[in-house]
């Protein structure tokens, strides 16, 4: 009993620098947002912060291009990520683990180095760029990195790997036996995929998707990098009233981000349910 009662208080002092780290840089930092979020310049309680968040048109116009950009960049990345497990799970063991190692690799290469890779090869002055047009092909006279679409093509090429770590585990839920058999009975493949292999992979699908959101939602080195200030992001945003010279507002800083981590927290809800619901009218 004394040995179970020494080891325990021995895990618990393990564990207690993992949990001030947690208090520290997780906890604190949360509550100290959701308190400047309710006041003023003059530390007063007020609801200002949040009436300028959700109403003036400059903010909702941040809400919206991050919106636009993390739903396209997740739904064009999932549908690579999907297509790209299947093609991965066609390979030997070994290759397949080569691969999945370098999308582990290059899942982390994001923020200023992702930027300015970006620019050196699709820039005003970029590599592709300038061999286009010295071809006179004019690929790329209608594309500008530093707006909308160049945002949603950089942070692209992020979500794909990590979709495809996500989806990977999950494709082992596809049995072979189950293609064999959709076959004998006539089935072509893409009825197999169609009835059988999306509807087993939809609530991994959604989870993935959801994932990749909150990732696009919250990512801010990598846009700021780009377009600085440029183009409205509600990630830049909060950049710029914490660190901002002209614009200092930490307090409104923190209703916009409060308002940013509710948008993600409804998608993480809505999928997680949806998720829930499709398992369990698979079990009925």
């Amino acid at each position: 009993m004394n040995k179970t009662k020494l080891k325990s208080k021995y895990l618990i002092l393990m564990m207690l620098p993992f949990f001030i780290l947690v208090i520290a840089f997780e906890l604190l930092p949360a509550l100290f947002i959701v308190i400047n979020a309710f006041l003023d310049q003059a530390s007063k309680l007020t609801l200002d912060n949040f009436k300028v968040a959700l109403t003036d048109p400059f903010y909702l116009q941040g809400m919206k291009n991050s919106l636009l950009i993390s739903i396209s960049s997740s739904f064009v990345g999932i549908v690579i990520s999907i297509i790209s497990v299947q093609a991965i799970q066609s390979l030997t063991a070994k290759n397949a683990e080569r691969v999945i190692m370098l999308s582990n690799m290059t899942a982390n290469f994001a923020g200023v180095p992702l930027a300015f890779a970006f620019m050196i090869l699709l820039g005003n002055n970029g590599v592709f760029t300038i061999l286009m047009d010295r071809l006179g092909l004019g690929v790329f006279d209608t594309f500008n990195l530093y707006s909308g679409a160049g945002l949603t093509l950089v942070y692209v090429y992020f979500q794909v790997p990590l979709g495809i770590l996500l989806m990977y585990p999950a494709f082992d839920g596809i049995k072979p036996q189950w293609k064999e058999a959709a076959s004998n009975l006539g089935a072509s493949t893409l009825a197999f995929w169609r009835h059988i292999g999306i509807p087993v992979l939809m609530p991994s699908i959604v989870a993935t998707f959801s994932i990749m959101f909150a990732n696009a939602m919250g990512a801010y080195a990598t846009a700021y990098a780009l377009t600085t200030s440029n183009y409205n992001l509600m990630s830049v945003r909060i950049g710029a009233l914490i660190s901002g010279d002209m614009f200092l507002n930490p307090n409104l800083a923190s209703a916009v981000a409060m308002v940013l981590g509710a948008l993600m927290f409804i998608c993480n809800y809505t999928s997680e349910r949806m998720t829930k619901r499709r398992g369990v009218n698979e079990i009925k």
